[in-house]
């Protein structure tokens, strides 16, 4: 009951917190055999609640035994399907007993149930995919040892893809790979455990890169990051959106800094340096990036700034409500999720953690304002209630439109007194382009 409640909750969070969650290949996820998900894990939490939200069926997470460090954690987290595992080089916690729970994987999937495992063990930011642990491997492999091979346990390769994990109204692909049997290894792990585990261990890794954007270390994530910020531009003619035209760049960029390292190396410093210099200049500018695609006609562009001006003068009230009724409570999630912790790979989950208490009580405490103070009816308080969150998600998209209109008036000026610093930085962007997808 408690899981299913935090399921609906947290799932509700999450379609909150990000703008868009596209999924591929989710029907992989029906199943009535055993299966165990490994995943990639960037993003703490966040992935093993996004995998919930995903799958109908009730799932079982291993995670690590240092969560589970007092008695009433161990109760609520095992009563959430979370199974405890001592982790090599970490302390071990009282009633955390590995054999114990390694069994217990096995009795779940005795049982055609589904359990999840990020076999990278540590949760990091970034597009590296880090060594994988053998333990997966071993306990897929013992499952069906067991059984005598008659288990026919499933394993699904998942890949989160965040465009930007911890921001709010950010984006999410996630590309789930076909179930496939372990069978084949299991004569082999009879004769040599250790062996056989690490080479089912390293094809897992081979599944994991098929369905992720990856990066080798984090100088390359890091030159990636900075790339994708500057080649991303909703005025760039793309078939794909969202977040499969997020995933589609990224995917690009990686593969290209791949072949570069190759073939051309003394570029990637030279890409550095151009990058930080256009950087520098947009920041000096203060305009964004993405207005360098964009082509300049003098005429209409005072058009759309005079019309954005009547629209926001109409809307203004509304997003004035909206900032009443949330501005409190973003700012102060905001604030404490930075005093909880420095670890940015825990901004969305404790956001959308503390958010689940705070915004209801907020708004209750409205609503009992206005029945109490202002006499609304029990007719228009559902109403009220509803529209809160609404208004909130419009100030927040009317912010971002403010600010979009102070980019696009300084962008106009300087198209009009300025011109040939813009097609300066136009052409720097271009040349980046052309030197990181070999374009002629």
């Amino acid at each position: 009951m408690l899981y299913k409640l935090l399921k609906f909750l947290v799932g509700l969070g999450i379609k909150l917190y990000y703008k868009e969650i596209k999924v591929n290949g989710k029907s992989n996820l029906k199943t009535d055999k055993p299966l165990i998900i490994i995943a990639n894990h960037p993003n703490t939490l966040m992935d093993a609640w996004v995998i919930g939200m995903l799958c109908n069926q009730p799932i079982y997470f291993m995670a690590k035994a240092t969560l589970f460090n007092s008695n009433l954690k161990l109760k609520v987290l095992k009563s959430l399907n979370m199974i405890p595992i001592n982790r090599a080089g970490e302390s071990k916690i009282k009633g955390v007993n590995n054999t114990t729970s390694f069994i217990e994987c096995f009795k779940i999937l005795e049982q055609n149930k589904t359990l999840v495992i990020f076999p990278e063990g540590t949760s990091y930011q970034e597009r590296v995919l880090r060594k994988l642990k053998s333990g997966t491997a071993r306990i897929a492999l013992e499952a069906e040892l067991r059984n005598k091979g008659n288990l026919d346990l499933q394993i699904i390769a998942l890949g989160l893809n965040y465009s930007q994990p911890e921001k709010f109204r950010s984006n999410i692909l996630v590309n789930i790979d076909a179930p496939q049997s372990i069978v084949e290894y299991l004569d082999d792990y009879e004769k040599d455990k250790i062996q056989t585990s690490r080479k089912l261990t390293q094809q897992f890794r081979i599944r994991l890169e098929k369905v992720l954007v990856t990066t080798e270390d984090k100088k390359e994530d890091e030159l990636a990051e900075d790339l994708y910020h500057l080649l991303k531009s909703k005025y760039v003619i793309n078939r794909s959106r969202g977040a499969e035209a997020d995933h589609e760049l990224m995917q690009n960029i990686s593969e290209s800094l791949t072949e570069i390292k190759v073939t051309e190396p003394w570029l990637i410093h030279e890409l550095q340096e151009k990058i930080g210099a256009i950087n520098w200049k947009l920041q000096k500018l203060d305009i964004k990036t993405d207005f360098l695609d964009r082509r300049f006609k003098s005429t209409m562009f005072i058009r759309q700034v005079f019309l954005a001006f009547l629209f926001i003068l109409v809307a203004l009230p509304l997003y004035i409500y909206g900032l009443i009724h949330n501005l409190f409570q973003y700012k102060f999630t905001d604030w404490l999720v930075q005093k909880i912790t420095k670890e940015v790979e825990y901004f969305a989950p404790i956001s959308i953690f503390i958010s689940l208490f705070l915004y209801p009580v907020i708004y209750s405490s409205f609503l009992f304002i206005g029945s109490s103070y202002y006499n609304l009816s029990w007719l228009i308080l559902p109403f009220y209630f509803i529209s809160m969150p609404l208004s909130g998600l419009f100030s927040y998209w009317f912010n971002k439109y403010l600010k979009h209109i102070g980019y696009k008036w300084r962008y106009m000026l300087l198209m009009i007194d300025n011109k040939k610093v813009i097609e300066e930085l136009k052409y720097d962007k271009l040349k980046v382009k052309r030197m990181l997808f070999n374009e002629d």
